[in-house]
């Protein structure tokens, strides 16, 4: 299948595509025009890549949980990859809310500071 087409099937771009390859998450081969040329599947794998990315994991991580995505299987090494990654988003994620509060007091002093009330 062309690049084009795979794009237009998986709904991504094909600079996604080339991006995808650049990671070395997608893997094409080219027709004696030079054109890319996915194999069947090709589509499937795009939209994995998308959800992966889509709940947050970097394209390293993609990469590490691909053979196992290829394996159908969730074998321990790859439900420690998980949870770990979890586990990376639960920080992020509690670091978030400190960041916030500490803007939202800001924001609250300066309100008292300067006498012109409002809600957050």
């Amino acid at each position: 299948m062309r690049i084009g087409e795979v794009a237009a099937k998986a709904g991504v771009s094909v600079r996604a595509l080339r991006y995808y390859e650049q990671q070395d998450l997608l893997h094409s081969s080219r027709n004696p025009g030079g054109q890319r040329w996915y194999p069947d599947g090709a589509v499937e794998r795009v939209r994995l890549i998308q959800q992966l990315y889509s709940v947050g994991l970097t394209s390293r991580t993609i990469r590490k949980v691909l053979p196992f995505a290829d394996s159908d299987g969730a074998s321990p090494e790859l439900l420690e990859l998980l949870g770990a990654e979890r586990d990376r988003l639960d920080r992020q994620m509690t670091d978030l809310k400190d960041v916030r509060k500490g803007l939202h007091d800001c924001i609250t002093k300066a309100r008292d500071a300067g006498g012109t009330g409002g809600s957050s």
